[in-house]
């Protein structure tokens, strides 16, 4: 699955022109108006989960997510930098963004699709100016489905996910 969502994700953006189009995305994922797309970028990796006690009920437990832990390439799948904790996108040419979750949209077998507000930028390049991040097209990446009880705290789980990011930044 993930290697057919990468072709045809690569053909597509093959086929286009060279600046990227800002996806159809549910109203909540808009970004503000004012906004323009810098980049986009295609994530393959996993998303990370550890088995904790819930803190409403040390008797209860729960997959929480860790962090992502991907790569992340550009139209011609090339790679151009990666996905970390934070959450954290880092490009090769040593800018970086981390961001928060303003929103969120669920998907069906897959992690949500997120508008993300950026809350810190380092570096100069790439995504020195970003101001918002879209995650879409996400394929897999849910929490585990198997037993998170008091002999698995602290296990962790890898979970394989893909998705497409749009950098957006003021005009």
């Amino acid at each position: 699955m993930l290697l057919r969502f990468s072709i045809a994700f690569m053909l597509a953006a093959c086929a286009s022109a060279p600046m990227p189009r800002p996806p159809s995305v549910p109203e909540n994922l808009k970004v503000p108006e004012g906004q323009e797309l810098l980049l986009r970028a295609a994530a393959r990796g996993a998303q990370i989960y550890s088995c904790k006690a819930k803190a409403a009920d040390s008797q209860a437990f729960e997959w929480v997510l860790k962090a992502p832990d991907a790569e992340l390439f550009d139209e011609r799948g090339a790679k151009i930098g990666r996905h970390y904790g934070g959450p954290t996108w880092e490009n090769a040419d040593g800018s970086r963004v981390a961001g928060e979750v303003l929103q969120r949209s669920a998907v069906q077998d897959a992690v949500p699709w997120l508008l993300l507000r950026a809350r810190s930028n380092e570096g100069s390049g790439a995504f020195t100016k970003v101001t918002y991040i879209q995650r879409i097209d996400t394929v897999g990446g849910v929490a585990p489905s198997a037993s998170c009880d008091a002999a698995h705290v602290g296990d962790e789980a890898r979970i394989d996910y893909s998705a497409n990011y749009y950098f957006y930044g003021a005009r």
